[in-house]
């Protein structure tokens, strides 16, 4: 485990069994941060804390709905039970069922917009009054390139990223003690596409992906962004991959 020039930081990290959850995960804890992870696929998240234990690490899981207000409170409180305030949320879970307007699946639109955009809701909801409280915390919340620019199949999908990118920023404009931040990835080696039930959009999504990043890569914005003193505030990070960056 790294040594922090500064005192380790209470974090939680939703959406945290794959992805981009996992790394930023593995890349905070790395650092020393103490991190609770939360998800629903609770036996990858106890594989990947007892893994991060071994190495030193303090992390912990609990089983997290981010749909549930009461579950993310819940999720919130074990964490001050177990490590004490919480000094970072990073609000990571999200769906992206990708299908045409005229498919009309609005199952896959409820999810999207109960997971995406509700989900940061109950997040900030659960952290916020503590935040302020003490006077200072951080919120990361993670969008997509799709809060910038709506392609097709995408149009649900980026509605929700895009309101991401606004509580975002309405959050920065409203807190002087609450540091907010948005991270848009592009395309990322993820499972979000594998939940595309849409075969257009699936097949168009299997080509995009041939040049997507590592996680590591998004974990890495979230860290600088993280480890910037207090009166540092980086409202935004876009990360792309270098080919993709023409588009």
């Amino acid at each position: 485990m790294s040594t922090l020039p500064y005192p380790s930081k209470v974090i939680l990290i939703t959406g945290a069994s794959s992805g981009i959850g996992e790394a930023t995960a593995r890349r905070l804890v790395g650092l020393g941060h103490r991190v609770l992870l939360g998800a629903r696929r609770t036996d990858r998240l106890q594989k990947l804390v007892e893994e991060l234990r071994t190495q030193g690490g303090q992390a912990d899981y609990r089983a997290l709905d981010v749909t549930d207000a009461a579950d993310f409170q819940a999720f919130t409180d074990y964490a001050a039970q177990v490590f004490g305030p919480v000094d970072v949320l990073v609000n990571n879970a999200g769906v992206m069922p990708l299908s045409p307007l005229n498919a009309l699946k609005t199952n896959e639109w409820n999810q999207m917009i109960d997971v995406n955009i509700r989900g940061v809701l109950y997040g900030i909801a659960a952290v916020l009054p503590g935040m302020e409280a003490r006077g200072r915390g951080h919120i990361v919340n993670v969008a997509s390139i799709g809060a910038h620019v709506v392609v097709p199949t995408g149009a649900v999908y980026c509605a929700t990223k895009y309101a991401v990118w606004a509580i975002t920023d309405g959050l920065r404009q409203e807190s002087n003690v609450v540091r907010a931040t948005t991270i848009s990835p592009g395309v990322v080696e993820t499972e979000l596409a594998d939940h595309i039930s849409d075969p257009v959009a699936r097949d168009a999504m299997a080509e995009y992906r041939r040049i997507a990043l590592k996680a590591d890569a998004i974990a890495r914005a979230i860290a600088y962004a993280v480890e910037q003193p207090e009166d540092v505030d980086v409202n935004e990070i876009i990360v792309r991959p270098l080919a993709g960056t023409g588009g």
